[in-house]
């Protein structure tokens, strides 16, 4: 195409599109299809921000507390049984960290009550693993429970539920029981509440509670050194894979427990929603695409006279067709664009948005009973805001091909016969 003529279908494509005085019908149809596609690309792009946002706290918060597989025994093994074992991981290259520590099921008591939890004995040298949490420490931090051999750290769910606060005293009751000539007794022990932790997850924050590794062989009249080995894998998403490869070789009287025993189904139901989501809105974008057919065909209607007078003054059907192609383009290069800044805007601070929406009102938009947070996350990726863009363009080039065909099929003497 010569460059004058680019220009002038450029130019026209413009004009039909800008607000003029000539037709309020063309202004309001290109400023509704302008509009429907601004808002469905702005939701897409919200809601994928918040899918991704979960996506990540999933692995990086949650995954990056938990162990990613679990090895242990209920066997009393002696340290160069467990050293050979620690070799034999040490030499797999899929590991990132091996923490030795003492894992097992117990009872905590305050004065609000009582809760079964999950004790994780651990000291200064394989908490390093545990790094992460001390980010979500609400009062105290991890170097405050080593420095005290009695004390626990627990969720901020949990305390409330006690009924206990930082520096105050709770029971923790050990599985292991005390045999007298009388009667068996069960074996516990007052620890200090060094540190609340609050995760935003239930599992963590009702039912994780961390003490000192030498106090946990006291409490649970361990003679072994440890009964358990945390490890963290580079992909925590291959731990079932990893998990049986493992399986191969370690003792028969080791269990192994990766994390998608707990959370592996939330972690899917995750994903599974996140494309289930988006498909709902990539319909929407289609509407929106729909719409913008519609609108295209009412402007062509519109027009039937300039585009008469065009082909009057020589203008081929290509050079119609290209005239429309530009307007439809131009309104999904604008809508897109809209869409693109509040849908960013929107992904940024609808964490503030929602805490707000919370405080304000008394709400609770995610609840840790359903969801694996309480809190809504975002997470903004180029490579999904490439995809839009891309797919919208595509979805807006081929509503424009029928009404541009449409428009370049209009006879001259007949549209101006009807005018």
């Amino acid at each position: 195409m010569p460059e004058s003529l680019f220009s002038v279908c450029r130019y026209l494509a413009v004009r039909y599109v800008s607000v003029g005085r000539s037709s309020h019908l063309v202004s309001f149809m290109s400023a509704l299809a302008v509009f429907g596609l601004s808002l469905s690309v702005a939701i897409l792009v919200l809601v994928l921000s918040v899918m991704n946002g979960f996506d990540r706290e999933m692995r990086n918060t949650i995954l990056g507390i938990v162990p990613h597989i679990t090895l242990y025994t209920d066997e009393n093994l002696l340290q160069s049984d467990w050293d050979a074992v620690i070799d034999q991981l040490a030499s797999q290259s899929d590991l990132a960290s091996i923490s030795p520590v003492v894992q097992a099921m117990g009872v905590v008591s305050g004065g609000g009550g009582n809760r079964g939890v999950l004790i994780n004995g651990i000291d200064r040298e394989t908490g390093r693993a545990y790094a992460a949490l001390d980010d979500f420490f609400v009062s105290g931090s991890l170097p405050d429970l080593y420095a005290n051999r009695w004390g626990v750290a627990i969720g901020e769910s949990l305390a409330e539920s006690i009924g206990v606060e930082t520096g105050d005293q709770l029971t923790l009751y050990s599985s292991a029981v005390s045999i007298n000539p009388l009667i068996p007794m069960a074996n516990f022990r007052k620890l200090d509440v060094v540190g609340t932790f609050r995760v935003g997850t239930k599992e963590l924050d009702e039912a994780y509670v961390m003490i000192n590794k030498q106090a946990a062989r006291a409490l649970f009249r361990l003679r072994s050194p440890q009964n358990a080995v945390h490890l963290r894998l580079d992909d925590a998403l291959a731990a079932d894979r990893i998990a049986v490869k493992l399986d191969s070789w370690v003792p028969t009287t080791f269990f192994i427990e990766s994390w998608t025993l707990k959370l592996g189904a939330i972690y899917d139901n995750i994903r599974f929603s996140r494309n289930i989501v988006a498909f709902m809105l990539w319909l929407l974008v289609s509407v929106a695409a729909f719409n913008l057919v519609v609108s295209l065909m009412m402007i062509v209607r519109d027009k039937r006279g300039d585009i008469a007078i065009l082909r009057t003054l020589g203008a081929s059907p290509k050079t119609v067709t290209e005239i429309f192609l530009w307007q439809g383009c131009l309104i999904g290069l604008i809508g897109t664009s809209f869409g693109l800044f509040f849908g960013i805007l929107g992904a940024t601070y609808v964490t503030e948005f929602a805490h707000w929406l919370e405080s304000s009102f008394s709400l609770q938009l995610l609840s840790a009973d359903v969801y694996p947070i309480d809190y809504l996350p975002s997470e903004i990726q180029a490579l999904d805001l490439a995809v839009v863009v891309i797919g919208v363009f595509f979805l807006v080039f081929c509503a424009t091909i029928i009404p541009a065909r449409r428009a370049a099929r209009i006879h001259p003497a007949e549209a101006l016969r009807q005018e």
